[in-house]
């Protein structure tokens, strides 16, 4: 009898639930659930949110729960019981606030009109401030661990979060009893087990297996009330990546469909969880996940300290390795900006005309051109900068475009930008001594963009291996689930030789086309003077965010 694993991907905008064979990772079944609530960027309810915010609504992370994984089990009719494990795994740093039974503030009638009470996405940005506050005060009082994050901890991240709710919203901080991952949180409810994951720990709340958390004096520094937050706030049980966090409640095998009892591996992050998905165990093979925004996964047996890395965590990606993170705050998110906000009506027409989309109409048009042909060239900062300048502060450019510029131009444009600023992080990392030596790509876009993964192999001089599954991170958590459930119990006892029988391999590889390799050396030298002016020289993109903020 055939057994299974489920995993449970949460991202942006939408939940996916997968069904997966642990006997070789054969992905049989995916359901995708779409948040209702989507991303509140703009207002909550009738309050109009200030600048830079990101929330989410946990009522949607329930919501695939109770919908996708019932319909996944309804598509496949697989007996739940043949059901070994569930994994999670989650977009992050995206914590929010709880009491000590796990009610989110948000769920309070006293609470639910403020945004603090909420999930801060990852893309949460208006923490800027504190995170500011909080390197300057690491780097003043010497820090040893700053080093870990590159030298910088991003607005992005758990504690500028917290701090930002001590700031402007005390009472509530004051209320809270847990700040969590909200991927930990999901992992509560399932198993009615707080577990924290060691993984988000490490990478987004500047924890370490060997010293934990900041110290007391730390905290202190950084706000007055704010010293015990490691005791309090950040407190519960740690355990690494691939641990059973405990079996399903009774309550929630009525809403998932699932047995109660089966075990639930602690939350995972999203990119990470992929690495051993796509069989990825070697040293100098960068996995990309390239969606909404990008993260860009290495690990290596070392640990090389690398300016503008987002972590570098030991077994934070693979046991006996040392991960390192990087990534970038915008990918697919300006694609979809740019086709909302700048297609002419008479593109969007012919997309509708044709019955094809208009992400597909402009890349049809692109890929006739010729590199550099343009004459454009484009910072990929639409969302800030995540690594090598960890600055969400820094925002897009398109330099030489004309009357004569058109649509697939520009969108080909922010394409390449997309790839500069990969391989600045690549050309950032080989510049520490971590080398990079292969590259795989993972997601929708490179599975729907064969032109953007040729521009990648381009830019990157690199081959660009894109495995055909689509769904790295669901089979990523299933995976993990079946670890948690152990060889005992149906599953595997390592991740390393679960990924070596469920991980997918099988996909097409992109090689580099000498003299695309020539053109775009010359722009991505344009690319690095932008780069180096606009993030390191000129503070003009603040000075007109500040303006902005003053007149809003």
């Amino acid at each position: 009898m055939a057994k299974y694993s489920v995993g449970i991907d949460f991202g942006t905008l939408s939940g996916r639930a997968l069904l997966a064979d642990v006997s070789n990772g054969r992905e049989i079944a995916c359901v995708t659930y779409e948040y209702p609530h989507g991303v509140m960027s703009d207002s909550l309810g009738g309050k109009k949110l200030p600048m830079d915010w990101a929330l989410e609504d946990p009522h949607d992370y329930l919501g695939v729960l109770g919908n996708a994984v019932p319909a996944l089990l309804a598509e496949t009719k697989v007996d739940p019981k043949d059901i070994v494990g569930v994994g999670i795994d989650f977009t992050s740093c995206s914590p929010l606030p709880v009491y000590k039974d796990g009610t989110p503030l948000c769920f309070a009638e006293r609470w639910k009109e403020e945004p603090h009470a909420y999930v801060k996405l990852w893309k949460h940005h208006a923490s800027q401030p504190q995170a500011d506050r909080l390197n300057e005060t690491a780097e003043k009082t010497g820090q040893k661990w700053l080093s870990t994050y590159g030298g910088k901890i991003s607005s992005e991240w758990m504690i500028p979060k917290l701090m930002q709710i001590l700031d402007e919203c005390p009472e509530l901080y004051s209320d809270m009893d847990y700040f969590v991952e909200s991927g930990d949180w999901v992992v509560w409810q399932l198993t009615g087990n707080l577990v924290r994951n060691t993984c988000a720990a490490g990478y987004k709340s500047i924890w370490s297996r060997k010293d934990g958390y900041p110290s007391r004096e730390f905290f202190k520094a950084l706000a007055p009330g704010l010293e015990d937050a490691a005791e309090t706030k950040l407190s519960g049980k740690l355990a690494p990546v691939g641990t059973c966090a405990g079996g399903l409640t009774e309550k929630m095998a009525a809403l998932t469909g699932l047995a109660a009892g089966t075990p639930v591996a602690v939350m995972n992050l999203d990119a990470h969880v992929s690495v051993p998905a796509f069989g990825i165990t070697e040293p100098g093979h960068m996995l990309a996940i390239v969606g909404t925004s990008t993260c860009h996964m290495l690990v290596d047996p070392e640990y090389r300290p690398v300016n503008g890395v987002c972590g570098i965590v030991e077994d934070g990606i693979l046991p006996g390795m040392y991960g390192y993170e990087a990534g970038q705050g915008c990918v697919g998110d300006h694609f979809a900006w740019f086709v909302e906000n700048c297609l002419p009506g008479g593109y969007r027409d012919e997309a509708k005309s044709r019955g094809i989309s208009p992400h597909v109409l402009l890349t049809e048009k692109a890929e006739l051109l010729k590199p550099g042909q343009s004459g454009l060239v484009a910072l990929d900062w639409w969302n800030g900068n995540r690594s090598i300048l960890v600055d969400s502060r820094l925002s897009g450019l398109m330099i030489g475009m004309t009357l004569a510029t058109k649509p697939e131009e520009i969108y080909r444009a922010l394409i390449e930008a997309t790839a500069y600023g990969t391989r600045e992080i690549i050309e950032n990392y080989r510049k520490s001594g971590v080398g990079v030596s292969a590259f795989t790509a993972s997601g929708g876009i490179p599975n729907k963009n064969p032109m953007l993964c040729q521009i990648y192999s381009d830019v990157l001089n690199i081959p660009v291996r894109v495995v055909s599954s689509t769904q790295g991170p669901a089979l990523g958590a299933a995976i993990f689930g079946a670890v948690a459930a152990g060889k005992a119990g149906g599953g595997y006892d390592d991740i390393y030789s679960a990924g070596e029988k469920m991980g997918a391999t099988e996909g097409k590889t992109y090689d580099p086309n000498p003299e695309n390799v020539k053109t775009y050396d010359k722009l991505f030298s344009e690319y690095e003077k932008l780069h180096d002016c606009f993030g390191r020289t000129d503070d003009m993109m603040k000075r007109l965010r500040a303006i902005a903020q003053e007149n809003r």
